[in-house]
């Protein structure tokens, strides 16, 4: 249970994908794999017509990166090997031949941003509200950057970037493009993306998957960019600044 879990179901074409952790759905080395590997094998399940990916809970979708294995890192390698699980995450999202619905029913940090950006089609309730807060631990969204830029702009990355304490409401994410629409409620969240997925499940496949390549046009680079970017955040994260900051946070938790 620690380490979390991903479990997937396909019913009528729909697939879904939910994760969960503990831990408000942080993402762990472990799990940001398996969500990874999952998708890629939903993607090529030939039963699965569009992929909703949903964590469990209510308050928050995802809180990003495990600071329980943040602050573990003690080498280059391992920092690495650890955003590359984000990267493997935004890739599998990317070179899926099916379109990825992202159910955000509440708070999205950091990695979580990421991946409600590096979705297709992005639906989330009013209280769904996004932070990039890797500045404040010494780090940066190297890595998620080039999905959250690819969705709302250079100059609304630029702002929750810099501004990395800063929550920002998910009518500003919609107005941005990160959320296509909120729902007053995850009841009627989960209608809108279950009608969604019900009429893409009855598309074309073909049509859907030549015009997800017209999406993602510009992007086949990303596999050793992403790769780049999680060496970037795997040195960054060796600092005293970041191990100070994790430790001064969890002291603060408890």
């Amino acid at each position: 249970m620690s380490e979390g879990k991903v479990e997937t179901t396909i019913s009528n074409g729909i697939a879904t994908v939910q994760f969960m952790h503990p831990q408000s759905n942080s993402l762990p080395g472990t799990l940001l794999m398996s969500l990874a590997a999952e998708i890629e094998k939903t993607g090529n399940n030939k039963d699965a017509k569009v992929i909703i990916l949903k964590s469990e809970g209510e308050k928050t979708f995802c809180a990003g990166a495990s600071f329980d294995e943040l602050i573990s890192i003690a080498d280059l390698a391992t920092g690495k090997k650890f955003f590359s699980g984000f990267a493997a995450v935004i890739n599998a999202m990317r070179k899926a031949p099916k379109f990825v619905i992202a159910r955000v029913q509440g708070k999205a940090v950091g990695g979580g941003v990421g991946l409600a950006s590096a979705a297709d089609y992005t639906l989330a309730t009013e209280a769904a509200s996004v932070k990039l807060s890797e500045l404040n631990v010494g780090i940066g969204p190297f890595v998620v950057g080039p999905a959250v830029e690819r969705k709302i702009g250079t100059s609304a990355f630029s702002s929750m970037s810099i501004n990395a304490s800063e929550w920002m409401d998910a009518e500003w994410a919609r107005e941005k493009g990160m959320y296509v629409n909120t729902y007053p409620t995850i009841v009627e969240l989960d209608k809108a993306v279950d009608e969604l997925a019900g009429k893409l499940a009855q598309s074309n496949p073909e049509a859907m998957a030549m015009l997800k390549k017209v999406f993602w046009k510009g992007t086949e680079d990303w596999d050793t960019l992403l790769s780049e970017r999680a060496e970037m955040s795997g040195k960054l994260v060796l600092s005293e600044f970041t191990k100070n900051f994790i430790s001064k946070f969890k002291q603060g938790a408890r």
